[in-house]
């Protein structure tokens, strides 16, 4: 039998014994009513026979000391013999109880036994024969639910009455019995007041634990003592030893895993957690703020830091706080109830939100008195109290290194310098590099220890990385299929080999970094960055795209008009969302035009002018700290600034092309398989256009060719050049056209 199989035994071992003792109190207030009962009528035929005028109706008034016919004690001498007692006798009980959250800053497990308290037994002069016996042993359950909510002995006792209806089936007639009427057949506060010892009035009220907690409800709220009170089945199931999560918060919240194991880093951030929850700050009691990595690493670290702390974890998103405050206000209250319960912590994922949402937030983290977690990519903008603040450890090269190595061990075909590779190529979170892991052997399959596995493992874990790392730029730029090779690109041997010695940065990155020790020594400015300067067409993107071929990357276009913002800090915000997905997976970053945003850093006139130097100097920042590759195309060299340019590693300049580069283009643009007839590269050549241009009027004159049914001609490439130079608001020249019109 398993530890959580013996406690659920005793629980169930234990409470009927408890219920069983409250039952007796009934039973032993029935007795005493009957027994009062016959003594008022043997007075009452006494006074008859003494005073013949004397009232005989039953309706007629009763004396003080008897319970009425509702259960409920009437009377001062009724009180004090049932042992009901105002809220000034209540307050000695309650003096201990001043902290109205439940198990704030006490655990459970060290509060003294409430069953080693002696019950108040009512006076025995008032029950001559009806002894309930000695108090049972309290179930480990109920005595955790009296610590962790502050019950008196009375409100415990209420809980039991209620349990008892749902556990003994003779409940029923023992309450009406002891109530005196045959329709009050269940638990009502009139009928504990009446029956319990120790009972004060303050019990009832909302803001006492029984109803603030929800631990019993009424059945009609506008009957305090006379409605029928029922206790929530969650309390019901946790004092028969069935935990689990009130289904009132499913679709809100969810169990978060905790992971197989971490890396040392976020071991040593789960520890810091668990700390933080330990030490209840007068300011932020148990609370911890998790900032930096992606969602899941964080996630990761807070089931570990609970599971060390002995508690689960359940995890939700900030968006589904309510905004209602009464709703805010239950809803915390439920979760915090089953804080206890369960016993667990939350993990609350901030982001973006409007200022309604981000003020309910606020105010549900402020009201929280359990474990919790307030986790984000950044820090969250609060003047409020925030408790412990844990940092996302980065991994560094070595701890990266050894993530990838176990994951992928066993994978044949993959050596120490291949791992060292992806390691640095891709800096996705652990559990990304274990999924990337499941996929590469998944793909494998069959083939597994065979030569082709072996070979194909490379591929696959390069791809693997690749599909994990693209998912956070997905939105934040348009990704190109690279498909264009060294063969496609004209340029002068210059170019070339600035654009090879690019290459070679990037994949030989790892083996200078780590094996050779300069990223130890330089730290900073590790990525890789070039500029193509150059007209419109030249080739700047189909040279980033052969470049992102070779290496084996995605090529992703960023869209400026999507970066920059009028709003102040709006940029920096898209820039950093950009820079920090193109981390994970070193893509190939093209910003296009990257003058719009990378121009000249202006004299300050303004504060406009103050805030765009901000964009460009947090851009420098990015760039000299960024470990991908990131290409810019400008066309206006001469408009970036200088100290943007000292960050750039490499500067290609890509000229407009001569006529004999024009002829090569054109001889390379024209697939071998079209229908060609006198077409002359040599002659369209002479067209003073750019690549782009020369793609552009091929493909025109191919479409004019296939509408018409014949075969691709000079005509056809001439119509084709009009409609190009119309849209570059130019006219063909004699000298463009010399010779083949």
């Amino acid at each position: 039998m398993t530890g959580g199989e013996r406690e659920k035994t005793s629980a169930a071992a234990g409470l009927p014994a408890a219920v069983a003792g409250v039952l007796a109190r009934l039973d032993a207030h029935a007795a005493r009513a009957r027994t009062r009962g016959k003594g008022a009528d043997a007075d009452a035929d006494e006074a008859v026979r003494t005073d013949p005028g004397a009232p005989t109706d039953p309706g007629a008034p009763m004396d003080p000391g008897v319970p009425t016919d509702r259960g409920v004690p009437t009377g001062r001498a009724a009180r004090t013999k049932t042992g009901v007692r105002t809220d000034r006798a209540a307050r000695t009980d309650r003096a201990a109880r001043t902290d109205p959250e439940p198990g704030a800053g006490t655990d459970p497990a060290s509060e003294r036994d409430p069953a080693s308290e002696p019950d108040h037994a009512p006076d025995p002069a008032s029950e001559p024969d009806a002894d309930p016996g000695p108090a049972p042993a309290v179930p480990a359950p109920l005595a955790t639910l009296r610590s962790a909510f502050g019950l008196s002995e009375f409100e415990r006792d209420v809980v039991l009455l209620c349990a008892a209806a749902e556990l003994d089936p003779t409940t029923g007639s023992r309450c009406a019995a002891a109530s005196g009427d045959p329709e009050r057949a269940h638990p009502t506060f009139s009928l504990a007041l009446a029956a319990l010892p120790d009972a004060h009035w303050s019990a009832l009220t909302p803001v006492a634990p029984l109803r603030r907690w929800r631990i019993v409800e009424l059945a009609d709220e506008t009957r305090l003592t006379t409605s029928r009170l029922r206790l929530d089945e969650r309390i019901l199931h946790f004092l028969t030893g069935t935990p689990y999560l009130d289904p009132r918060l499913h679709g809100t919240l969810r169990r978060a895993a905790v992971p197989d194991d971490l890396p040392a880093p976020h071991e040593e951030a789960a520890e810091r957690v668990a700390a933080g929850w330990s030490v209840r700050r007068p300011d932020a009691p148990f609370r911890v703020e998790l900032v930096g990595g992606d969602l899941r690493t964080r996630e990761d670290i807070a089931a570990t830091a609970a599971a060390r702390a002995g508690l689960g974890l359940y995890a939700m998103s900030a968006e589904d706080v309510p905004t209602d405050p009464a709703a805010r206000d239950a809803f915390a209250r439920l979760w915090q109830r089953e804080a206890v319960l369960l016993p667990a912590a939350l993990l609350v994922e901030t982001g973006e939100q409007d200022r309604e949402r981000a003020a309910a937030t606020e105010a549900f983290i402020a009201s929280a008195a359990v474990p919790l977690a307030v986790a984000g990519a950044e820090p969250r903008r609060t003047d409020r109290p925030r408790g412990e603040r844990v940092a996302v450890p980065r991994l560094d090269d070595a701890e990266a290194q050894r993530l990838w190595r176990d994951a992928f061990d066993g994978v044949p075909g993959l050596d120490e310098g291949q791992l060292h590779s992806l390691a640095a190529q891709f800096q996705l979170p652990p559990h990304t590099v274990r999924s990337a892991a499941v996929a590469v052997r998944r793909d494998l399959g069959d083939e597994t220890g065979t030569g082709a596995a072996a070979d194909g493992a490379s591929a696959l874990a390069w791809q693997a990385g690749l599909a994990e790392a693209r998912v956070g730029l997905e939105g934040l730029g348009r990704r190109i299929e690279p498909e264009a090779g060294w063969d496609d690109l004209v340029l002068a041997e210059r170019q070339l080999k600035i654009l090879r010695e690019i290459v070679a940065h990037v994949r030989q990155r790892a083996r200078v970094h780590q094996e050779w020790g300069f990223a130890r020594t330089l730290r900073r400015g590790l990525g890789v960055t070039a500029l193509f300067a150059g007209g419109s067409g030249t080739g700047k993107t189909l040279a980033a795209e052969v470049m992102a071929r070779e290496l084996g990357l995605d090529l992703f276009v960023i869209d400026l008009s999507q970066v920059v913002s009028k709003y102040i800090g709006e940029t920096e915000k898209n820039l950093r969302k950009v820079f920090d997905a193109a981390e994970l997976g070193g893509a190939l970053l093209l910003f296009d035009e990257a003058d719009a945003l990378f121009g000249k850093r202006s004299e300050v006139k303004d504060s406009h002018d103050r805030y765009a130097n901000l964009e460009v100097s947090y851009l420098l920042m990015r760039m000299e700290a960024y470990r991908g590759l990131a290409v810019l195309t400008t066309n206006m060299k001469k408009a970036l600034d200088t100290a943007f340019m000292r960050r750039i590693r490499f500067v290609a300049d890509f000229p407009f092309p001569g006529q004999g580069e024009r002829a090569e283009i054109w001889r390379r643009v024209l697939p071998s398989q079209a229908p060609v007839k006198d077409v002359d590269p040599e002659a369209l050549a002479q067209l003073t256009v750019a690549g782009g241009s020369i793609r552009n009027i091929a493909l025109s004159g191919a479409f004019l060719a296939a509408e018409e049914g014949d075969a691709l001609q000079m005509r056809h490439m001439l119509a084709a050049a009009r409609t190009e130079y119309q849209k570059l608001e130019r006219s063909l020249t004699p000298s463009e056209v010399r010779g083949w019109v």
